[in-house]
């Protein structure tokens, strides 16, 4: 081989590594991807598995659980916004006399590691919408992508069967209706 032919075949391989280098620095960026929207109504359902961590049980005075559930969401209408995001809660479970009632807190998870926090409350009912009738996520803040998000998710509690075996797992679809916002 020439010292001619090696040097063009040098230029060409650098040039090639400069192209290859340049599609994965911008072919990521978000210049070039599809602008995520500030603002909308999405709704969704989280899949839900409940295991109950401890308990307090007071014979005919009440009982406190404290509550994990974990699952994944899938938007409903098959938008990227709330969809295939991992879902991790813990809760409180009170139920003694007239009280019954899940108060917690809520983080998702996206696949770049891009999360929301959310707080909810079973008592905290959206009147506008009677099917969304379990309670209200206030959507407090975000990381990444999600970073200044709030929001209000009122949402529904569709029971599934419970798991087969010990631990008092069960199992739960929440549908969401979510007003939400990123400034």
């Amino acid at each position: 081989m020439t010292p001619h032919k090696i040097k063009i075949g040098i230029a060409a391989l650098a040039k090639a590594a400069l192209v290859s280098g340049l599609l994965v620095a911008f072919g990521q960026s978000p210049l070039l991807a599809a602008e995520m929207p500030k603002k909308g109504v999405t709704p969704y359902v989280t899949h839900f598995i409940f295991r109950p961590l401890q308990t307090i049980a007071i014979e005919g005075l009440g009982n406190v659980t404290v509550l994990e559930a974990v699952g994944t969401t899938e938007n409903l209408k098959g938008e990227k916004m709330l969809d295939k995001m991992s879902a991790r809660c813990e809760a409180l479970s009170v139920d003694s006399g007239p009280k019954k009632y899940i108060d917690g807190a809520c983080v998702l998870a996206d696949a770049d590691g891009d999360t929301i926090f959310s707080t909810f409350d079973t008592r905290d009912l959206d009147k506008s919408q009677p099917d969304m009738s379990c309670g209200t996520h206030v959507i407090t803040g975000g990381t990444g992508k999600y970073k200044g998000i709030t929001g209000s998710e009122p949402f529904a509690c569709n029971g599934l069967p419970a798991l087969a075996g010990a631990g008092g797992y069960t199992s739960m679809d929440i549908p969401h209706n979510t007003s939400w916002e990123i400034k």
